[in-house]
């Protein structure tokens, strides 16, 4: 069988509806799929019930050619896959004497007496191909119903990329071979807005056929992810290369990085290349900022401490901020701002330092606005430079903000800095 194929993803469960778990699965498998040059168009989650489960496989069947189902196999009451799968796609179950086999080893081996429920995990299509669990009791299983292919996998995320990758990985390459490989390359920028940025590169956007460019947005950042389908891994990097070349011409200074790479990452990068040390005096912002990059193993090599000095008579007590200073200025001020970053390093000795302060809410405070914020950044003997900017939101979504915004500062002075 040789012909494009479209999937679908299945995932079963009243817990993702409900928002307790995250559905990882889906997303995983859809990467999986693009390696395999497998298009993927729909996702659906439903809850465990036999009727919409039963109305959403029908659906499928008759709009994709290769679905995937994971979630259900297990064996409450409350888990009705096998069950509606068998009536959707006119199949029998029946007990799999291996799979029935491991599940009682599995619980004489603890002695722990097994419930009956337990045996209905090893059912399985009767006409189907069933693949083996290493890391739990339910198989997976395919099953081909009016030229649409079936796979169903356990819900549990480990058990599921076990068998995805043990069985289900060989058996595509198989019975289902693409003359095509999907491949994505994900770009980051910061310090540049969305639109601004779709405006720039439009007339790439319009014409756009393969690769393709999609603008993603993100917490105070872009990302362009490319896509690009060829014979070959090498065919689809080399033309997604090619029209990074293009962006970059465009859009470059405001690039930091591809794919997983971090801003964080990339900062930490430049400091240890260049033996800096970076310190931080944080008020409204409470230490999340310097978290960030003591978060990536390494950190240490080039992170000096940080000052989270939240009261005033901790700016004043800690830092050393003059008194006098914050009963003119206050302490959400440019003035402040600058105080702190100058104190933060001489007190950690560091080659940078950076500061916030501001006013996250709910309240006006010192009489100035939710959301007035003010970074300050020194770099070696350089003059202090403090930044202002009014962002808006909940509380949270402040502070995150600054958070970034101080990133972006960070890097892109980094970077002046340094090609001077």
């Amino acid at each position: 069988m040789n012909k494009e194929m479209n999937a679908e993803i299945i995932s079963v469960g009243s817990e993702l509806l409900l928002g307790q778990i995250a559905d990882t699965n889906a997303q995983w498998i859809s990467q999986q799929l693009a390696h395999l040059g497998i298009n993927v168009y729909f996702h659906h989650t439903v809850g465990d019930n036999y009727s919409r489960l039963k109305d959403v496989m029908k659906l499928a069947n008759n709009r994709s050619n290769l679905v995937f189902v994971t979630g259900g196999l297990g064996p409450t009451e409350d888990d009705l896959t096998r069950e509606a799968g068998a009536d959707v796609l006119n199949q029998q179950l029946e007990t799999n004497q291996q799979v029935l086999a491991k599940i009682q080893t599995f619980f004489e081996l603890r002695d722990i007496p097994m419930t009956e429920n337990n045996q209905k995990q090893a059912l399985v299509l009767k006409e189907g191909e069933v693949f083996p669990n290493n890391e739990g009791m339910a198989p997976g299983m395919f099953v081909e119903f009016n030229q649409t292919g079936w796979i169903f996998l356990p819900g549990v995320p480990r058990e599921m990329k076990s068998i995805f990758l043990e069985s289900i990985v060989p058996f595509m390459r198989e019975y289902y071979p693409v003359n095509e490989q999907i491949v994505s390359r994900v770009l980051k920028f910061i310090g540049i807005g969305e639109s601004i940025l779709e405006d720039r590169i439009f007339d790439l956007m319009e014409a756009q056929t393969n690769p393709t460019i999609a603008p993603l947005a993100g917490e105070g950042e872009v990302t362009l992810r490319l896509t690009a389908k060829a014979k070959t891994n090498e065919e689809a990097l080399t033309a997604i290369s090619s029209l990074q070349e293009q962006l970059m011409m465009r859009i470059g200074d405001y690039y930091y990085g591809k794919d997983d790479e971090s801003l964080q990452q990339k900062i930490l990068e430049i400091l240890k290349e260049n033996s800096y040390t970076l310190a931080s005096a944080e008020s409204l912002t409470g230490g999340r900022f310097i978290d960030q990059f003591i978060s990536v193993p390494g950190a240490s090599a080039v992170i000096a401490g940080s000052v989270v000095s939240y009261q005033t008579q901790a700016k004043e007590n800690v830092l050393h901020i003059p008194k006098s200073l914050i009963e003119e200025k206050g302490t959400v001020s440019e003035q402040c701002a600058r105080e702190m970053a100058e104190q933060v390093q001489k007190q950690m000795q560091s080659v940078i330092s950076i500061s916030f302060t501001g006013n996250a809410g709910p309240n006006a405070s010192e009489g100035k606005p939710v959301g007035s914020v003010y970074i300050g950044l020194k770099i070696g003997n350089q003059d202090t430079v403090v930044k202002a900017f009014q962002f808006s939101g909940s509380r949270e979504n402040i502070r995150n903000r600054t958070v970034k915004k101080g990133m972006e500062l960070l890097f892109n002075t980094l970077k002046d800095v340094l090609q001077k």
